[in-house]
C-alpha cells in the first residue's frame, strides 16, 4: 500500500531511549509520500535526560516532518472530525500511558489525538516500550490488542535476562505495520524475538 498522500498523526511519550530508533522511521514515512503531524507528551516537551533536552527533541520532528508540533490537548482535540488522520502512531508507548489509554484516559495531547482517530474508526498504531508489559501492565496490553482498530508493531522482550517484565517493539517494522493498519490487519507475527533485532 502506498503512504502518498496520507495523513499520519506521530506520537511520542516519554520512553527517552527510544528516540533514536523512532527518528529513522518518521523519515521513511516522510520520504513515503506522507504528511506526518508530530504529536507530544508534556514529559517529552518538558524534560531534560541524558539522551537530551525535550525542547530539541521537538525542534528535531518538526523539521524533519516540516510541521509544527502538537503539544497541548486543546490542538490535539480536532484531529477529531474536524481535520482527521488516516492512521495514529505513538512510537514509543511508554507504560504508564499504555495504561492511561487502555483505561480511555485522555491526559495528554498523545492519547487525545488517539482517541480522536478511534472515534473516527482509523486505526491506531502503537510502538510499546515498557519496562512492565509482562508485569503490572500486562492486563493493558491485553487489553488495548483485544481492541478494535488498534495495531501493534511487532514487539518482544528487549532483555530477558536482565528485564524479564520489559517488552519494547520493533521499531525496524513501523512503516510496515502502518501499510497493513490502514488495511486493516494486523502484521504478524505480532510477538517477536526482540532482543535477537539488534
Amino acid at each position: 500500500m502506498s503512504l502518498n498522500g496520507k495523513r499520519i498523526g506521530f506520537g511520542l511519550t516519554g520512553s527517552h531511549c527510544t528516540y533514536d530508533a523512532i527518528f529513522p522511521e518518521i523519515e521513511k514515512l516522510v520520504n513515503a509520500g506522507a504528511e506526518v503531524i508530530p504529536v507530544c507528551t508534556f514529559t517529552v516537551k518538558n524534560t531534560t535526560t541524558r539522551f537530551g533536552k525535550g525542547e530539541d527533541w521537538v525542534n528535531r520532528i518538526e523539521e524533519l516532518t516540516g510541521n509544527k508540533i502538537i503539544d497541548s490537548i486543546v490542538a490535539a482535540e480536532p484531529l477529531g472530525p474536524k481535520v482527521p488522520l488516516d492512521c495514529m502512531v505513538i512510537a514509543p508507548l511508554t507504560g504508564a500511558s499504555m495504561s492511561k489509554f487502555a483505561n480511555a484516559l485522555s491526559d495528554s495531547p498523545v492519547l487525545m489525538a488517539a482517541k480522536a482517530t478511534l472515534r473516527n474508526q482509523k486505526p491506531v498504531v502503537l510502538g510499546i516500550s515498557t519496562n512492565d508489559a509482562l508485569g503490572l501492565n500486562g492486563v493493558n496490553l491485553m487489553r488495548l490488542m483485544a481492541t478494535k482498530n488498534i495495531y501493534f508493531i511487532p514487539y518482544g522482550q528487549d532483555d530477558p535476562v536482565n528485564k524479564p517484565n520489559s517488552m519494547v517493539a520493533r521499531m525496524t517494522m513501523l512503516q510496515e505495520t502502518v501499510e497493513a493498519a490502514i488495511a486493516g490487519k494486523q502484521l504478524q507475527p505480532v510477538i517477536v524475538e526482540r532482543f535477537k533485532d539488534e
